[in-house]
């Protein structure tokens, strides 16, 4: 058998078939890896969306006309909007929210971020109101959606309830500042209101205000007769007359046992709080009747007003305190005012 020869081919046509097997190569390269490119980044996408699906915070995405592009089961819970429904929607219509500070509803949160380019952060005191009516405490803040080149393509709102936190914040600042039995400012807040008291009074040579430091009369014999409950009962009914015999910008605290102090602000002179100290001697004088016993108290007060800006709050107190041994020195029931002290 012989064998066939093969023909010479046309000049060129090798050049152009190689041409094309390459472009084709080349093509299918590039489409394989467009397609892992796509699959990538679509696999990326599909992490992405389980990672925000699965936070505990509330996610809301929008465009960058502020309507919604995505919200997470979170977003879903919290104001009661399914994504189908608010998908478009602008952002504020979906997600109400009230500064209660100034009683104003806060306008679309998207669009305010997209304007500025910066991270907004939600009120202190902010509400969402859900679409059943719900008031709920909210916090956290929104953010703009930057690509790779810097550009803007929408915002992120991130929200979560703060309810818990709030009330665990007000327990904290309760037992901080306030005392756990009578619920008067304890030591620490009386002080700091002094200070505050004090630095007004350097702004204003003008302004005086007066301190009363008052020990129960006979508070140990109470107890011993009637016990530790009885003298609780007391010291917190001995509070509320306290507090009945103050104007409301003025402050009574409980340090410790049977001593309380009170501030009086904005007074005229020493005569304003020897009146109030009268008052508080007739209003604990009248009998208590505590669990079918008939109890009756008396305090004594020192009693100190400010002299002008060169005033320190220790010392004010300190003037107090011992015009209060002054008096208690003297018998029950009575009132001594530090000024006569040192100048008798």
């Amino acid at each position: 058998m012989k064998l066939r020869q093969k023909e010479p081919s046309e000049p060129g046509k090798d050049i152009v078939k190689s041409f094309a097997e390459t472009e084709l190569h080349i093509a299918v390269e590039m489409a394989i890896d467009k397609h892992q490119t796509n699959k990538k980044l679509q696999e990326e996408k599909q992490a992405m969306v389980a990672i925000i699906n699965s936070m505990q915070h509330a996610v809301v995405v929008t465009y960058t006309d502020g309507c919604i592009q995505f919200m997470n089961p979170m977003a879903e819970a919290l104001t009661g909007w399914q994504q189908e429904e608010a998908f478009g929607k602008d952002l504020a219509e979906v997600v109400k929210l009230i500064d209660k500070d100034i009683e104003e509803t806060i306008e679309n949160l998207a669009t305010q971020t997209i304007a500025t380019g910066k991270v907004l952060h939600l009120p202190d005191n902010c509400v969402l109101i859900a679409k059943n009516g719900r008031e709920i405490l909210v916090g956290d803040y929104v953010a703009p959606i930057r690509d790779s080149n810097d550009n803007i393509t929408g915002a992120v709102l991130v929200l979560q309830e703060v309810t818990q936190r709030k009330r665990m914040e007000a327990q904290l600042l309760q037992n901080a500042f306030y005392d756990g039995l009578t619920a008067l400012p304890n030591r620490a807040l009386f002080l700091d209101r002094l200070k505050q008291a004090v630095e007004r009074s350097k702004r204003r040579i003008d302004y005086r205000f007066g301190i009363l430091f008052l020990d129960l009369d006979g508070f140990k014999e109470i107890n011993d007769r009637f016990g530790h409950a009885m003298g609780d009962d007391l010291l917190v009914a001995i509070a509320r007359r306290l507090e009945s015999c103050l104007r409301s910008g003025d402050t009574v605290g409980r340090f410790s046992g049977d001593e309380f102090a009170v501030l009086l602000e904005d007074i005229k002179d020493i005569n304003d709080t020897i009146n109030v100290a009268k008052r508080i001697q007739d209003t604990l004088g009248l009998p208590l009747t505590l669990n079918g016993n008939q109890i009756s108290t008396t305090a004594s007060i020192g009693i100190t007003i400010n002299r002008g800006g060169c005033d320190q709050p220790e010392s004010l107190f300190q003037n107090a305190d011992a015009a209060m041994y002054h008096a208690k020195q003297q018998g029950k029931a009575r009132y001594a005012v530090f000024d006569a002290i040192t100048n008798s």
